[in-house]
């Protein structure tokens, strides 16, 4: 039993260390982040904005509007419902007449035939776009009016082929929508700049992001990417494959998540942790170091004298998530909310290992099965 016990405390130890030693880097990537910055932009190209839109979200008309009011001389917005009668509909509507001199039109795609019901949208209003340059972006983001210009000038380098935003999550009303916050944040960007940090992008994020056309139809285009659940991710690393340089955005974003109940919270956040693990499977297991506070509270339950790395843990989490909630993304909800991060942390934990379990997602009501490449299909 002794025995058992040493070996279990130099494991935790061992855990302990590399992720003191994981906090570290996102400190310094979020340095070396904030270091880079565009150059002036010599030539205003004209770009396409793609909206795909189910439901008037929380927020939406201002999400929208935020798109509509760029300080940028060209560019065209698509959006897309799959019914006329969808509640975007009207508000979309609302907004064209509001900005009459921006062109925009409404694409109504019919039910997808495949279960990506966001990337046959984007297939359709791409087949309407009139531009090269292809700016994608979620209904639940919310941009400023320097967004469009930021993305042009990032794009001037043609060796460019794909440009992703971090965002800021900026949450509803409810508890369980401040704790994803939080974790947004404070946790998952870590993650992205490290990567970043350590051997450049190859993978994109999903609620906003830029691709040139020609690049897009050299990976078989949207077409290549319906049957993926993670197709923002599987984008970006393909066009890496192929010597596409991914950029990650000087451009903060932000994430509107609105307010969630338990349920829907924790299920979207095992679909993200499930679809990520058939995906990079080695890379998820990777996470466990991503968790130093619940991995030094662990050491110290099992060995007591261990104690003053719960507090040497505490203090480089507490930097980790002031690089990247205070210095990137100049985040006012952890700010406010500081207290909520060792109790995202503890729950991320417990989520992470629910995560190696079931091979299922539930994704707007339907259950699908996710394979070890990452596509997706409905179950039964």
């Amino acid at each position: 039993m002794i025995n058992t016990m040493i070996v279990v405390t130099v494991v935790l130890l061992l855990l302990v260390v590399g992720s003191l030693v994981y906090s570290a880097l996102t400190v310094a990537a979020a340095r070396n982040y904030l270091g880079t910055r565009p150059p002036d932009l010599e030539d205003f190209v004209p770009i396409s904005v793609l909206k795909p839109l189910k439901g008037a979200d929380e927020g939406l008309e201002e999400n929208l509007r935020s798109f509509f009011a760029q300080k940028y001389p060209d560019f065209e917005i698509l959006f897309a419902v799959s019914d006329g009668d969808d509640p975007a509909a009207p508000v979309v509507e609302k907004l064209r007449r509001e900005f009459p001199h921006i062109p925009a039109q409404l694409v109504v795609t019919g039910l997808p035939p495949y279960p990506n019901a966001k990337v046959f949208s984007l297939d359709r209003m791409l087949g309407a776009a009139r531009h090269e340059l292809i700016v994608m972006g979620d209904s639940d983001v919310r941009v400023s009016p320097r967004f469009l210009e930021t993305i042009a000038r990032e794009m001037q380098d043609q060796r460019v082929g794909l440009i992703t935003c971090p965002y800021r999550a900026v949450p509803g009303k409810s508890f369980w929508s401040h704790l994803e916050g939080i974790f947004i944040n404070t946790e998952f960007l870590g993650g992205v700049l490290v990567a970043r940090f350590l051997n450049g992008m190859d993978f994109a994020l999903g609620p906003a992001l830029a691709v040139r056309r020609t690049w897009l139809g050299q990976i078989g285009g949207f077409d290549f990417l319906k049957d993926f659940l993670a197709e923002d991710f599987i984008m970006g690393n393909r066009l890496a494959a192929l010597g596409a340089r991914v950029v990650l955005s000087s451009e903060v974003i932000e994430h509107r998540i609105g307010s969630q109940g338990f349920g829907e919270h924790t299920r979207h956040r095992l679909r993200w942790l499930r679809s990520t693990r058939r995906s990079r499977p080695w890379g998820y297991v990777g996470q466990v170091f991503t968790n130093p506070l619940p991995l030094a509270l662990l050491l110290w339950a099992a060995s007591p004298g261990w104690w003053t790395v719960v507090l040497l843990t505490t203090m480089f989490r507490a930097a980790s998530a002031w690089a990247q909630a205070g210095r990137v993304l100049r985040d006012p909800l952890t700010k406010t909310w500081w207290w909520l991060v060792p109790v995202q942390d503890l729950y991320a934990f417990v989520l992470w290992i629910a995560g190696f379990f079931g091979n299922t997602v539930v994704w707007r009501g339907r259950t699908y099965y996710v394979a070890r490449d990452g596509r997706f299909e409905p179950k039964g």
